[in-house]
């Protein structure tokens, strides 16, 4: 039977919820980082290992200026002032994605985060901010050209990614009924399975997070093979 150790999540939906009950696209963010303590929580209930979340991407930068602010506060106020919570669920934190860009608070923040949690074993968060597939493997071949690397490998390639000791996601799931990668964990995805789901994300909750293992469990992994 397969075994779910990496789940990937595109939290998507924050926006749609708030449209539905006339509230601004920020009450959905919000509203959307509850259920993401939620799902955390359903993920260690599940004995997941590792969860990747999807939380700003490459591309998110030509939203309004308004909404990337609203954003980049939530990633300085809200998640280090959630961090005695999450330390206390054995939660570890890691960041991944390109630092660059980023406010300096922000970053200041979340490396408080990570380093506050990094001794935590229960579950693995990999935050998934300024992040995008493409510039992963760009990142990571460009780093290989400067070490002087003349023939490249998948291990080569993996080894100079932000946190090459993760394995390889086994499940990535969608919210709010869109059916597409969009830039995520483009490398590592090669023989994930897939998931979408019709529920907005502000939604979500440990319920959710059974939902989604028993689906996978239903799945026949070969990795180009036979069963």
């Amino acid at each position: 039977m397969a075994e779910l150790v990496h789940l990937g999540i595109i939290m998507d939906g924050n926006g749609r919820w708030a449209k539905k009950r006339n509230l601004p696209r920020a009450a959905g963010h919000l509203e959307g980082l509850k259920s993401l303590k939620k799902v955390i929580k359903g993920a260690i209930d599940e004995d997941i290992k590792y969860l990747t979340v999807y939380c700003f991407s490459t591309e998110n930068w030509k939203r309004p200026e308004a909404e990337v602010k609203y954003l980049m506060a939530l990633f300085t106020n809200k998640i280090y002032g959630e961090i005695k919570t999450i330390s206390n669920l054995g939660v570890q934190i890691r960041l991944l994605g390109n630092r660059s860009g980023l406010p300096e608070a922000a970053l200041k923040a979340l490396d408080r985060t990570v380093e506050e949690t990094k001794e935590n074993n229960k579950l693995v968060l990999q935050l998934a901010i300024n992040y995008g597939g493409y510039d992963e493997i760009i990142r990571a071949v460009n780093q290989l050209i400067k070490d002087g690397v003349s023939e490249v490998t998948v291990p080569l390639i993996r080894s100079k990614f932000d946190n090459p000791d993760i394995p390889p996601v086994d499940f990535i799931v969608r919210s709010a009924g869109e059916e597409r990668l969009s830039n995520f964990l483009l490398f590592d995805s090669a023989y994930s399975e897939l998931g979408f789901y019709d529920r907005l994300w502000p939604d979500w909750d440990e319920e959710m997070i059974k939902t989604v293992k028993q689906d996978f469990l239903k799945r026949d992994r070969r990795f180009g093979g036979l069963s």
